[in-house]
């Protein structure tokens, strides 16, 4: 299966994608972490990729495109992968069209206060990197490993409304693109976290019975 993950920041798609990657035996293909990875290994994309980074530019997609193609023409991918974060944009879902046809598209749903509310209670060990939400009442430290919680910086409201705003004028209107090509399946992420998992295998398992 070649999956692409659509959603706004904060419904889940990280999380999601790599417990489907796990269930269909797939690669988590994260533009992320592709950069991260040709970054350091400094190939000559991560060094271009860096450039523009370091200029606090956008990353031109024909360098994103090149790092993605690379990966998702590795052996590993031939039995299919999950999307992550890729394509935001209607260029970008052109570009992917051209060199490889999704199986389906997973549009994580999710009303804008919860979303809201999900990413600006959320809080982060400064040590040890763990996730956490304030509704869980845990203080001011990790129970984990006792290092200081804290809130990212762009967690906090306003920086939240951009990036949702940015989503809604580029990102959004992919779904109308894939639902017309009959590939968009909705699922609704408003839900605790193993319910939109359950709910996101059950609707990819009817896709491979289909």
């Amino acid at each position: 299966m070649r999956l692409i993950l659509l959603g706004p920041p904060g419904a889940g798609k990280g999380t999601q994608a790599v417990r489907l990657a796990a269930h269909l035996q797939v690669p988590h293909v994260s533009t992320g972490d592709l950069f991260r990875a040709n970054i350091k290994e400094g190939t000559s994309l991560g060094v271009r990729a860096k450039e523009f980074i370091d200029a606090g530019q956008l990353v031109p997609d024909e360098v994103t495109l090149g790092m993605l193609f690379d990966r998702i023409g590795q052996p590993d991918c031939a039995r299919g992968f999950i999307l992550d974060g890729f394509p935001r944009t209607m260029a970008q879902a052109v570009a992917l069209d051209e060199h490889v046809v999704a199986d389906a598209v997973i549009d994580l749903t999710i009303d804008t206060g919860v979303l809201m509310e999900r990413l600006c209670g959320r809080r982060v060990c400064a040590k040890c990197a763990q996730p956490y939400h304030v509704s869980m009442g845990l203080g001011d430290n990790c129970p984990a490993c006792g290092g200081a919680l804290i809130q990212r910086a762009d967690d906090n409201e306003e920086t939240v409304s951009s990036r949702l705003t940015a989503y809604h004028e580029q990102t959004f209107p992919l779904t109308a693109y894939y639902q017309g090509r009959g590939l968009l399946v909705k699922v609704d992420a408003d839900a605790p976290i193993d319910e939109v998992t359950q709910a996101m295998f059950a609707a990819v398992d009817n896709l491979v019975a289909g």
